[in-house]
């Protein structure tokens, strides 16, 4: 691939307009607009720029926080006391409610400046009102599967939803 360097970045704060300068190889170009207008500019410039990256895109797999927001609007809601799974709980079986939990943290994080990804068990327990050692099964067998990912700070584990974990909980939802 080309050397790809992006020569200016700057945000104008008249009219909130981006402005980016891409060169690629012998390729260059200019896109100014919304971050989003530029964003779609700049990723269509890349694709048609280096073919490869278009056939890589088919098979990779990353959800932004956009995508969060649009797949999971109608289940979860970022409130004061924190981020909470507002889908029907009684129709959710344990695993979704864990999985769509940890969603709402990592959409949290992303949109909340100092909210981290993780959750303990604790607070898990606490706002999925699950019994502690079913959690702690549907936790096991969600990170067994790749769903979610585990980490031990201080003797405290903390979760948090992965890639795999966020396709797996919006397929279930296309499903229902």
């Amino acid at each position: 691939m080309s050397e790809e360097s992006t020569k200016q970045e700057s945000l104008d704060s008249r009219n909130d307009r981006l402005v980016v300068k891409v060169s690629l190889g012998e390729a260059k170009a200019e896109f100014s607009g919304s971050p989003e207008v530029v964003l779609q500019a700049i990723n269509n410039f890349i694709s048609k720029t280096v073919p490869e990256l278009d056939l890589a895109r088919k098979i990779s797999m990353n959800f932004s926080t956009k995508d969060l927001i649009e797949k999971f609007q109608d289940f979860v809601r970022i409130t004061p006391e924190g981020p909470r799974v507002i889908a029907d709980q009684q129709k959710l079986s344990d695993k979704e409610k864990v999985a769509l939990q940890l969603v709402a943290q990592r959409i949290a994080a992303e949109t909340r400046e100092g909210s981290p990804p993780w959750l303990t068990l604790a607070s898990l327990q606490e706002t999925t009102s699950l019994n502690p050692k079913s959690l702690s099964s549907r936790l096991s067998e969600l990170g067994k599967a790749g769903y979610v990912t585990k980490e031990t700070i201080d003797d405290k584990s903390q979760f948090k939803i992965s890639t795999v974990g966020i396709a797996w909980i919006s397929n279930m939802f296309v499903k229902k």
